[in-house]
């Protein structure tokens, strides 16, 4: 397959871009900049542009089978009014930008990105992709970043919600983030711990994503997060013991919500979502528990 990536730049984007020239696809990368490693490679080619405006990137879709689109500005530092609009506009922009640009009757497939945060804050519900959509600032981005995506379906193509949790992977992503919060807190569970955590080992992201390119069968929203997911206290049981740090001191809510603002509710809010729609289409995790994926990460 001929397959385009928004966001091929960053941190899943180019790993997804050497998962997928290793299985012997065309890859065509969109990003602000060149991903750090050059990818040198007869099937790679990387076109550099600003997916939230209009351009003459938008001609490469007409020749892509697929598209996956993961533009999206970080959500992994503190909120200003001008940032959440970042957050926004690059996520919704471009996925309007990328649907408007498909031909009319394509039979393309496009597999968008979207967050677990589209649920809001559970608490111990499980979180299955037929539940309700919350209503927070995260939740508000990720039903109009859905939406946008789903209008490829009027124009004939199959549409693929990817629901992300936390991606742990080595040298980057959101691990790369969570580690300074968790020293800068001496280590140990933020707030009382009991809040449940969604992750997924960033190999089996990169599996899920190209079992669901395969898979026509497959549409609609999927939760891309591991079967298991766990409470805050117990990743960070497992995340010191990774680190060789303790892991008993707890950080308050009200701590971490004056050091990182509207932002600490992304830690302290509660999903105990499950891959439902996955694990009943056939997929398998490689890495279904936390403290596998964590030592797997900490090796590399």
């Amino acid at each position: 397959m001929k397959i385009l990536i928004t966001g091929g730049s960053g941190f899943v984007g180019s790993n997804l871009a050497n998962y997928l020239l290793n299985r012997e696809h065309r890859v065509l990368a969109i990003g602000r900049s060149e991903p750090q490693h050059r990818f040198d490679h007869e099937n790679y080619h990387f076109v550099a542009a600003d997916t939230t405006r209009t351009g003459p990137w938008q001609k490469e879709l007409e020749n892509a089978d697929a598209v996956v689109n993961l533009a999206g500005a970080t959500i992994f530092r503190r909120w200003t009014e001008k940032y959440k609009k970042q957050i926004y506009d690059s996520r919704i922009l471009t996925t309007r930008n990328v649907v408007d640009a498909l031909p009319a009757g394509t039979n393309i497939t496009l597999c968008s990105a979207s967050g677990t945060g589209y649920y809001g804050s559970r608490g111990d519900d499980i979180v299955k992709e037929d539940e309700r959509a919350g209503s927070d600032f995260l939740a508000g981005v990720s039903v109009d970043w859905e939406k946008e995506a789903l209008r490829a379906s009027a124009k004939g193509g199959r549409v693929a919600v990817m629901r992300f949790g936390v991606i742990l992977g080595k040298n980057g992503g959101a691990l790369a983030k969570l580690i300074p919060v968790f020293k800068m807190f001496i280590g140990g569970p933020l707030g009382d711990g009991n809040q449940w955590f969604p992750w997924l080992h960033l190999d089996d992201l990169m599996a899920a994503i190209l079992f669901v390119l395969e898979h026509q069968e497959a549409s609609g929203a999927f939760n891309f997060c591991a079967p298991n997911p766990v409470r805050n206290r117990d990743l960070a049981q497992a995340l010191g013991e990774v680190l060789s740090r303790p892991s008993f001191m707890p950080a308050p809510a009200f701590m971490i919500r004056l050091v990182m603002g509207e932002f600490g509710d992304v830690f302290l809010g509660s999903q105990r979502t499950v891959p439902d729609k996955l694990l009943n289409h056939g997929f398998s995790f490689q890495y279904p528990d936390i403290r596998g994926a964590l030592l797997d990460i900490g090796e590399g």
